[in-house]
């Protein structure tokens, strides 16, 4: 008797069968092995990830007094808006930079008059205008 490729003089095949995975063999998607804790979900309790509470919200987070922009970064407790009208009027003491606690630069400009001037006015109307000037903590200013 001649052996045909695969099966034996009795017709059995000698390959195996490999046993498919059905749906009902493999765990829901984003559920652990163990337990009920959801994969990719924070701890009951707690906000999701990218969550910010609403601008100018006090958090009880000490290095974030009052919230978070909307890209992540702590905001200050102090204003830009205050700061620009202390260096558009008082620039040639530095009081603008002072509040904002840069006393190196506050110090600069009172030693300069605000560069004659010049100096505290360009500085306080970028104060006034830019988005990404910080407090002596490196937090943003509120509007």
């Amino acid at each position: 008797m001649s052996e045909q490729h695969g099966h034996d003089h009795h017709g059995h095949d000698h390959h195996r069968h490999e046993q498919q995975a059905g749906p009902q063999d493999e765990p829901p998607q984003g559920y652990q092995q163990q337990g009920f804790q959801q994969q990719g979900y924070p701890p009951p309790g707690y906000p999701p990830p990218g969550y910010y509470p609403p601008p100018g919200t006090y958090t009880g987070d000490p290095n974030a007094p009052y919230g978070y922009d909307p890209y992540g970064r702590p905001y200050s407790d102090k204003s830009k808006v205050i700061a620009g009208i202390l260096q558009l009027t008082l620039g040639g003491f530095g009081v603008g930079r002072f509040y904002l606690g840069n006393v190196g630069m506050g110090l600069a400009q009172l030693f300069t008059c605000g560069g004659l001037g010049v100096w505290s006015l360009i500085d306080g109307i970028l104060l006034l205008t830019g988005n990404d000037h910080t407090d002596e903590h490196g937090r943003i200013l509120r509007s």
